[in-house]
């Protein structure tokens, strides 16, 4: 069975777009095959998202992902912005969807667990 490829984009590719690979790996990896990219990269995904997946879901992010641009993934058969809050990047085709999601980054750790939260509640609604 050959699984549907869906991409988060993001502008960073370090946030939104990481947890969302990572929570849909985890919680639909049997289903789809999850990327994630932005227009630009970052040295390092957001470190406080990482350490939050960590503790609440057991995801070590940094172990299997890292900041990539849209040109690095193969082509998806799904596309999903994740609420840029200035402009959304042109992923090559028109969005599926846009999750509209705020980035947590300099925020709280409740900020980060809500958008952590409402990612899994919108990846388990893609089955």
């Amino acid at each position: 069975m050959i699984k549907k490829k869906i991409a988060f984009i993001c502008v960073h590719n370090s946030c939104r777009s990481q947890i969302a690979e990572a929570l849909g790996r985890h919680l639909a990896g049997d289903k789809y095959d999850f990327y994630s990219a932005g227009t630009e990269t970052k040295p390092q995904i957001n470190q406080d998202a990482v350490r939050l997946m960590k503790e609440i879901h057991g995801i070590d992010m940094e172990q299997s992902q890292y900041s990539k641009t849209i040109d690095k993934i193969p082509t998806p058969d799904m596309a999903i912005s994740m609420g840029c809050d200035v402009e959304c990047p042109f992923a090559g085709r028109a969005f599926d969807d846009d999750w509209e999601l705020a980035d947590p980054t300099g925020k709280s750790d409740k900020c980060f667990v809500q958008v952590m939260e409402e990612i899994a509640r919108k990846i388990k609604e893609l089955q």
